[in-house]
């Protein structure tokens, strides 16, 4: 063979191998190209199956999500919903019927100052401009930096509590006026005893003096019952305003002149004007100093100061004989008395003024030892007008 045929066999020989090789490789890609075709046609199947569920839980969360907005503002309560800097970024439709516009962008203090007024009897409520009151409660958002405030209506709750309570005075008044006759009558016949005597010509002038002393001690004692039961039947209503602490205590200390015993006023307060109800404060404070005194106490202290949350502790402790621990839970109960004279109401108009101010009354007593009650009251006049106050730790009290 020639080198010429061999040079030709040799170059169909690699013909015929690439030929083969390109046919292999086809088939190889054939091969390929139907298994990614087969893939692509099930990714479009889970795809389509993706989207399809994914379509699916929009719809149900739109319906949800239209369900909430319906209940939301079907819900007889105003919603608020403030940010991290104490701004309105969300509410719904009550909320602008209690607050008034505008409301979206607003800091919820200036708000609060705008449009709602203190409510004494119940700190945690507040009063609208058109006289409702409502009932606030605030909430943490899950991500802790916004906050939720709900307004409720509490005013027909208030009022069928109010006509309750009304109903439950009417009756303990009919029971206070059938035991109070003995009461006024006694006291009355003997200043007019002592009146009829005191105009007689021959009657001694250190006589007419005692009785003269005698006459006033009665009014006195009268006067006291007359304003114990105009408290008690003001059902805690009193009207607020501003007044001076300083001119409270020395009422105070004016009205007990002819004590006997040691009487002093500890006033750690140094603000001067409070908010509330002189005459009603002045009035319970005398009830808790003239107990103490009728006890048979020998030093009477009155303290005044600072206690937590921008209220006002009013402290009347004495080194009397104290009172016995299965009387204590009765103190405050209406026409309940130790005295053969009492007509059980002076504590009482002491919790009733505590409370028509928002605050309480508390005793503490020892048999023997002696008593101290602490009228808590939220008297500040910025924290009534629902601002801070800044509180002092409260300090113990001795005698």
């Amino acid at each position: 063979m020639s080198t010429l045929e061999l040079h030709q066999l040799q170059k169909t020989e690699r013909l015929t191998d690439a030929f083969r090789i390109f046919n292999e490789l086809s088939e190889n890609l054939a091969h390929s190209y139907q298994g990614l075709e087969e893939q692509v046609a099930k990714l479009n199947q889970e795809l389509l199956a993706a989207r399809s569920e994914r379509l699916t839980t929009l719809i149900e969360k739109e319906k949800l999500a239209s369900r909430l907005q319906q209940i939301l503002a079907a819900l007889p309560a105003a919603v608020i919903v403030l940010n991290s800097h104490g701004l309105i970024i969300d509410c719904n439709n009550h909320a602008a019927d209690f607050l008034g516009e505008p409301l979206l962008g607003q800091l919820w203090s200036n708000v609060v100052a705008r449009s709602l007024q203190p409510v004494f009897e119940s700190p945690h409520e507040r009063q609208l401009r058109d006289g409702r009151k409502v009932n606030i409660t605030h909430s943490a958002l899950g991500n802790d930096a916004e906050q939720l405030i709900l307004l409720s209506d509490v005013s027909e709750l208030r009022s069928l509590q109010d006509t309750l309570a009304q109903h439950k005075q009417l009756s303990a008044m009919g029971e206070m006026v059938a035991g109070l006759a003995h009461q006024v009558r006694t006291p009355l016949a003997t200043a007019i005893l002592y009146a009829s005597q005191i105009s007689k010509p021959a009657l001694a002038d250190e006589k007419r003096q005692q009785f003269s002393q005698k006459i006033l001690e009665r009014l006195h004692y009268l006067e006291r019952q007359v304003n114990d039961m105009l408290i008690f039947a003001k059902q805690g209503r009193m009207a607020m305003q501003s007044f001076s602490l300083q001119r409270l205590m020395a009422h105070l200390s004016e009205a007990m002149e002819g004590f006997t015993g040691e009487f002093y006023i500890d006033n750690r307060v140094k603000t001067d004007q409070l908010l509330g109800n002189q005459d009603a404060l002045r009035g319970a404070l005398m009830n808790l100093i003239n107990n103490a005194a009728e006890a048979g106490a020998q030093k009477i202290a009155v303290i005044v100061q600072f206690a937590e949350a921008g209220s006002i502790d009013f402290t009347v402790a004495d080194d009397g004989p104290g009172i016995a621990a299965d009387l204590q839970d009765k103190l405050f109960e209406p026409f309940y008395s130790t005295k053969t004279n009492g007509t059980g109401l002076g504590l009482v108009v002491v919790e009733s003024v505590a409370r028509a101010h928002g605050g309480s009354v508390s005793c503490r007593s020892v048999p023997k030892q002696g008593t101290c009650f602490s009228l808590s009251l939220p008297c500040l006049s910025e924290y009534a007008l629902g601002l801070s106050a800044a509180g002092q730790p409260k300090t113990g009290v001795t005698l």
